[in-house]
């Protein structure tokens, strides 16, 4: 198993395929990697060469993948809950964001944006809410 840029690649799997395991890097993205670097379609991860995995490594290390694009994204969406535009209100409330239907079919977006909105502790009523001991310190008594 090749251990890249803290993702495990299984020896077993296409070059192509196993670039996948990489949060950002869907088919076509690893298939323009495969074509860039000029690897064969049916090689394997466990055929590679030294100086082909260096390649790989220098070529995926340019790109914005793993823990920096889930960075970047979660900065996009709290950007655009800090300025209080409509995307932003539609990711506070769990809600699809780019204009799909709400009547009938709502749940995949409620599941992620709710999600990734409650996980964090980012939703819209933490602010307004208190806790009781919160609540007695704020009282004044003088």
């Amino acid at each position: 198993m090749l251990h890249l840029l803290g993702v495990n690649l299984p020896d077993r799997k296409l070059v192509s395929t196993a670039l996948q395991y990489f949060y950002g890097i869907g088919e076509p993205t690893a298939a323009k990697l495969c074509e860039q670097l000029k690897f064969p379609k049916t090689i394997k991860v466990s055929e590679l060469t030294e100086v082909q995995i260096n390649d790989l490594t220098n070529k995926l290390s340019g790109m914005t993948i793993e823990t920096d694009l889930k960075r970047e994204i979660r900065e996009h969406v709290m950007h655009h809950r800090n300025i209080n535009n409509y995307i932003g209100k539609r990711h506070a409330m769990s809600l699809p964001v780019r204009g799909q239907r709400t009547r009938n079919n709502a749940k995949t977006a409620k599941k992620q944006n709710g999600r990734w909105v409650q996980r964090r502790g980012f939703s819209m009523w933490t602010a307004a809410q208190s806790s009781p001991l919160q609540r007695f310190m704020d009282k004044s008594f003088f």
